[in-house]
Protein backbone atom coordinates (compact mmCIF):
# COMPACT_ATOMS: atom_id res chain seq x y z
CA UNK A 1 0.00 0.00 0.00
CA UNK A 2 1.34 3.06 -1.07
CA UNK A 3 0.33 5.80 1.40
CA UNK A 4 -0.96 9.08 -0.53
CA UNK A 5 -3.50 10.18 1.54
CA UNK A 6 -3.08 10.43 5.35
CA UNK A 7 -5.84 11.39 7.51
CA UNK A 8 -5.19 13.69 10.86
CA UNK A 9 -7.99 14.04 13.21
CA UNK A 10 -7.42 16.42 16.23
CA UNK A 11 -10.23 17.68 18.28
CA UNK A 12 -10.86 21.35 18.78
CA UNK A 13 -9.56 21.87 22.32
CA UNK A 14 -6.05 20.42 21.00
CA UNK A 15 -2.70 22.31 19.99
CA UNK A 16 -0.47 21.75 17.04
CA UNK A 17 1.58 19.26 17.38
CA UNK A 18 -0.28 16.92 16.33
CA UNK A 19 -1.05 19.13 12.94
CA UNK A 20 2.77 19.47 12.66
CA UNK A 21 4.08 15.76 13.30
CA UNK A 22 1.09 14.84 10.01
CA UNK A 23 2.49 17.88 7.97
CA UNK A 24 6.47 16.19 7.84
CA UNK A 25 4.99 12.64 7.61
CA UNK A 26 3.31 14.04 4.42
CA UNK A 27 6.08 15.69 3.57
CA UNK A 28 8.65 13.08 3.93
CA UNK A 29 6.15 10.71 1.82
CA UNK A 30 4.51 13.49 -0.56
CA UNK A 31 1.39 12.78 0.28
CA UNK A 32 -1.90 14.81 0.82
CA UNK A 33 -2.72 15.69 4.72
CA UNK A 34 -6.65 14.85 4.73
CA UNK A 35 -7.58 16.93 8.04
CA UNK A 36 -10.63 17.04 10.02
CA UNK A 37 -11.21 18.68 13.49
CA UNK A 38 -14.00 17.68 16.05
CA UNK A 39 -15.87 19.00 18.40
CA UNK A 40 -17.96 16.24 20.22
CA UNK A 41 -21.40 17.84 21.60
CA UNK A 42 -21.77 18.29 25.31
CA UNK A 43 -25.09 15.73 26.05
CA UNK A 44 -28.07 17.44 26.71
CA UNK A 45 -29.61 17.95 30.20
CA UNK A 46 -31.85 15.67 31.68
CA UNK A 47 -34.23 15.05 34.49
CA UNK A 48 -36.32 17.75 37.00
CA UNK A 49 -33.71 20.75 36.41
CA UNK A 50 -33.83 20.43 32.43
CA UNK A 51 -35.68 22.76 31.65
CA UNK A 52 -33.65 25.13 34.16
CA UNK A 53 -30.70 24.56 32.36
CA UNK A 54 -31.10 24.40 28.72
CA UNK A 55 -30.68 27.88 27.96
CA UNK A 56 -27.02 27.13 29.73
CA UNK A 57 -26.82 23.95 27.44
CA UNK A 58 -27.37 26.10 24.22
CA UNK A 59 -25.29 28.94 24.94
CA UNK A 60 -22.33 26.17 25.62
CA UNK A 61 -22.90 24.49 22.18
CA UNK A 62 -23.33 27.58 20.53
CA UNK A 63 -19.78 28.90 21.71
CA UNK A 64 -17.99 25.22 21.46
CA UNK A 65 -19.47 25.49 17.73
CA UNK A 66 -17.96 29.06 17.78
CA UNK A 67 -14.52 27.84 19.05
CA UNK A 68 -14.52 25.09 16.52
CA UNK A 69 -15.01 27.40 13.24
CA UNK A 70 -12.05 29.69 14.67
CA UNK A 71 -9.82 26.57 14.92
CA UNK A 72 -10.22 25.27 11.64
CA UNK A 73 -9.62 29.02 10.36
CA UNK A 74 -6.15 28.88 12.80
CA UNK A 75 -5.25 25.30 11.44
CA UNK A 76 -6.11 25.96 7.75
CA UNK A 77 -3.62 28.77 8.09
CA UNK A 78 -0.97 27.14 9.97
CA UNK A 79 -0.78 24.13 6.72
CA UNK A 80 -0.67 27.05 3.82
CA UNK A 81 2.50 28.67 5.80
CA UNK A 82 3.75 25.22 5.30
CA UNK A 83 2.22 24.62 1.83
CA UNK A 84 1.27 20.97 2.18
CA UNK A 85 -1.23 19.12 -0.10
CA UNK A 86 -4.13 19.43 1.99
CA UNK A 87 -7.62 19.86 2.59
CA UNK A 88 -9.70 20.45 6.16
CA UNK A 89 -13.48 20.27 7.26
CA UNK A 90 -14.52 19.81 10.94
CA UNK A 91 -17.20 18.70 12.54
CA UNK A 92 -19.66 19.25 15.59
CA UNK A 93 -21.29 15.63 16.57
CA UNK A 94 -23.26 14.08 19.16
CA UNK A 95 -20.44 11.70 21.00
CA UNK A 96 -22.86 8.33 19.64
CA UNK A 97 -21.98 9.62 16.02
CA UNK A 98 -18.52 9.93 16.69
CA UNK A 99 -16.97 6.97 15.35
CA UNK A 100 -19.22 6.84 12.05
CA UNK A 101 -18.24 10.52 11.10
CA UNK A 102 -14.89 9.19 11.54
CA UNK A 103 -15.22 6.03 9.82
CA UNK A 104 -16.71 8.12 6.68
CA UNK A 105 -13.98 10.46 6.39
CA UNK A 106 -11.32 7.43 6.83
CA UNK A 107 -12.56 5.61 3.76
CA UNK A 108 -10.72 7.97 1.33
CA UNK A 109 -7.29 7.67 3.23
CA UNK A 110 -4.72 5.57 2.88
CA UNK A 111 -3.45 5.59 6.59
CA UNK A 112 -4.95 7.38 9.61
CA UNK A 113 -2.31 8.93 12.16
CA UNK A 114 -2.85 9.80 15.69
CA UNK A 115 0.03 12.12 17.42
CA UNK A 116 0.70 12.40 21.16
CA UNK A 117 -1.52 15.20 21.99
CA UNK A 118 -4.38 12.87 20.42
CA UNK A 119 -3.19 9.48 22.38
CA UNK A 120 -3.50 11.85 25.51
CA UNK A 121 -6.95 12.39 25.39
CA UNK A 122 -9.48 10.39 27.74
CA UNK A 123 -12.45 9.67 25.16
CA UNK A 124 -12.07 11.26 21.79
CA UNK A 125 -9.36 8.44 20.85
CA UNK A 126 -11.08 5.90 21.34
CA UNK A 127 -13.84 7.24 18.84
CA UNK A 128 -11.22 7.85 16.23
CA UNK A 129 -9.60 4.26 16.72
CA UNK A 130 -12.93 2.60 16.63
CA UNK A 131 -14.04 4.93 13.59
CA UNK A 132 -10.89 4.43 11.89
CA UNK A 133 -10.04 0.42 12.48
CA UNK A 134 -13.89 -0.86 12.45
CA UNK A 135 -16.38 1.75 10.54
CA UNK A 136 -13.68 2.17 7.88
CA UNK A 137 -11.46 -0.64 8.05
CA UNK A 138 -8.14 1.35 7.40
CA UNK A 139 -5.02 1.30 9.33
CA UNK A 140 -3.81 3.68 12.03
CA UNK A 141 -0.68 4.51 13.05
CA UNK A 142 -0.08 5.88 16.28
CA UNK A 143 2.63 8.17 17.32
CA UNK A 144 3.69 8.42 20.57
CA UNK A 145 5.84 11.76 21.65
CA UNK A 146 9.64 12.50 21.37
CA UNK A 147 9.70 9.85 18.05
CA UNK A 148 10.47 11.14 14.35
CA UNK A 149 7.26 10.68 11.99
CA UNK A 150 8.23 8.42 9.18
CA UNK A 151 6.91 6.32 7.13
CA UNK A 152 9.77 4.37 6.09
CA UNK A 153 11.02 2.76 9.30
CA UNK A 154 14.59 0.73 8.91
CA UNK A 155 13.67 -1.71 11.32
CA UNK A 156 10.00 -3.43 11.70
CA UNK A 157 8.81 -5.87 13.73
CA UNK A 158 5.67 -7.58 12.87
CA UNK A 159 3.63 -9.34 15.83
CA UNK A 160 1.99 -12.35 14.13
CA UNK A 161 -0.42 -15.16 15.06
CA UNK A 162 -1.80 -16.33 12.19
CA UNK A 163 -5.13 -14.37 12.12
CA UNK A 164 -7.06 -12.23 9.63
CA UNK A 165 -6.22 -8.98 11.37
CA UNK A 166 -2.56 -9.69 11.89
CA UNK A 167 -2.33 -11.05 7.76
CA UNK A 168 -4.66 -7.44 6.74
CA UNK A 169 -1.55 -5.47 9.01
CA UNK A 170 1.43 -6.97 7.21
CA UNK A 171 -0.47 -6.69 3.98
CA UNK A 172 -1.46 -2.57 4.15
CA UNK A 173 2.15 -2.47 5.73
CA UNK A 174 3.60 -4.07 2.95
CA UNK A 175 5.41 -1.41 1.11
CA UNK A 176 6.85 -0.22 4.12
CA UNK A 177 8.21 -3.70 5.16
CA UNK A 178 9.53 -3.97 1.81
CA UNK A 179 11.75 -1.00 2.04
CA UNK A 180 13.03 -2.00 5.66
CA UNK A 181 16.29 -3.30 6.34
CA UNK A 182 15.31 -5.21 9.19
CA UNK A 183 11.34 -7.53 9.57
CA UNK A 184 11.63 -9.50 12.23
CA UNK A 185 8.31 -11.40 12.71
CA UNK A 186 7.55 -12.27 16.27
CA UNK A 187 5.54 -14.76 17.77
CA UNK A 188 4.40 -15.10 20.87
CA UNK A 189 3.57 -18.62 22.65
CA UNK A 190 3.03 -20.44 19.24
CA UNK A 191 1.60 -23.34 18.47
CA UNK A 192 1.42 -25.70 15.68
CA UNK A 193 -1.54 -26.34 13.92
CA UNK A 194 -2.68 -27.70 10.79
CA UNK A 195 -5.05 -24.81 10.23
CA UNK A 196 -3.08 -21.93 11.46
CA UNK A 197 0.34 -21.63 12.21
CA UNK A 198 1.25 -24.65 10.17
CA UNK A 199 4.02 -27.47 11.62
CA UNK A 200 6.59 -24.46 11.80
CA UNK A 201 4.73 -21.18 13.17
CA UNK A 202 6.48 -18.61 10.98
CA UNK A 203 7.66 -19.83 8.05
CA UNK A 204 4.45 -18.92 6.03
CA UNK A 205 4.63 -15.35 6.48
CA UNK A 206 8.32 -15.21 6.64
CA UNK A 207 8.46 -17.25 2.83
CA UNK A 208 5.20 -14.80 1.80
CA UNK A 209 7.12 -11.25 2.60
CA UNK A 210 10.81 -13.25 1.58
CA UNK A 211 9.27 -13.14 -2.17
CA UNK A 212 8.66 -9.68 -1.80
CA UNK A 213 11.88 -8.77 -1.02
CA UNK A 214 11.97 -8.36 2.62
CA UNK A 215 15.00 -8.65 5.46
CA UNK A 216 12.76 -11.38 7.12
CA UNK A 217 13.56 -13.60 10.32
CA UNK A 218 11.01 -15.11 12.69
CA UNK A 219 11.52 -15.06 16.45
CA UNK A 220 9.38 -17.19 18.78
CA UNK A 221 9.24 -15.95 22.48
CA UNK A 222 7.71 -16.98 25.04
CA UNK A 223 5.43 -14.92 27.27
CA UNK A 224 6.47 -16.27 30.67
CA UNK A 225 2.83 -15.48 32.01
CA UNK A 226 2.87 -11.74 30.78
CA UNK A 227 0.43 -10.49 28.08
CA UNK A 228 1.79 -10.89 24.54
CA UNK A 229 1.60 -6.89 23.98
CA UNK A 230 3.80 -6.29 27.19
CA UNK A 231 6.12 -9.18 25.35
CA UNK A 232 6.29 -7.09 21.89
CA UNK A 233 6.51 -4.21 23.05
CA UNK A 234 9.85 -4.92 24.70
CA UNK A 235 10.99 -6.95 22.23
CA UNK A 236 10.26 -4.22 20.08
CA UNK A 237 12.63 -1.74 22.51
CA UNK A 238 15.28 -4.45 22.84
CA UNK A 239 16.06 -4.34 19.02
CA UNK A 240 15.24 -0.79 18.81
CA UNK A 241 12.80 -1.65 16.04
CA UNK A 242 11.80 1.90 14.40
CA UNK A 243 7.95 0.08 14.28
CA UNK A 244 5.68 -2.21 15.34
CA UNK A 245 3.00 -3.75 12.86
CA UNK A 246 -0.11 -5.30 14.72
CA UNK A 247 -3.61 -6.67 13.73
CA UNK A 248 -6.23 -4.98 15.95
CA UNK A 249 -8.61 -6.66 17.58
CA UNK A 250 -12.61 -5.77 19.32
CA UNK A 251 -15.57 -7.35 19.64
CA UNK A 252 -19.16 -5.43 18.71
CA UNK A 253 -21.17 -5.03 21.86
CA UNK A 254 -24.75 -2.75 20.90
CA UNK A 255 -22.99 0.52 18.52
CA UNK A 256 -19.62 0.64 20.10
CA UNK A 257 -16.11 -1.13 19.80
CA UNK A 258 -14.80 -3.45 22.81
CA UNK A 259 -10.84 -3.33 22.24
CA UNK A 260 -8.93 -6.57 22.60
CA UNK A 261 -6.25 -6.51 25.08
CA UNK A 262 -3.37 -5.62 23.20
CA UNK A 263 -5.09 -3.25 20.91
CA UNK A 264 -6.06 -1.36 24.18
CA UNK A 265 -2.62 -1.68 25.45
CA UNK A 266 -1.10 0.00 22.58
CA UNK A 267 -3.84 2.66 22.55
CA UNK A 268 -3.40 3.62 26.08
CA UNK A 269 0.39 3.60 26.06
CA UNK A 270 2.22 3.12 22.44
CA UNK A 271 6.28 3.18 22.93
CA UNK A 272 7.18 3.69 19.29
CA UNK A 273 5.35 3.91 16.49
CA UNK A 274 2.62 1.53 16.07
CA UNK A 275 0.82 0.45 13.19
CA UNK A 276 -2.60 -1.30 13.78
CA UNK A 277 -5.12 -2.72 11.21
CA UNK A 278 -7.99 -4.84 10.88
Amino acid sequence: MTFKTVLNIVGHEQGDGDIKLAMDLCESADAHLSLLVMGIAAPPPIGDYASVISDAWLEERQADMERLGERAEEIEALVAVRGVSADLSSEYVETAAADDVVGLRARYCDVAVMGPDLLATHHLKYRVANGVLFHAQRPLLLMPAGVPATLSPKRIVIGWNSTLESARAVREALDMIDGADDVRVVLVDPKTSDRANGPEPGADIAAYLARHGAKVTVERLPSGGEMAGAILMQHARDVSADMLVLGAYGHSRLRQRMFGGVTSMMLDAPELPTFLAR
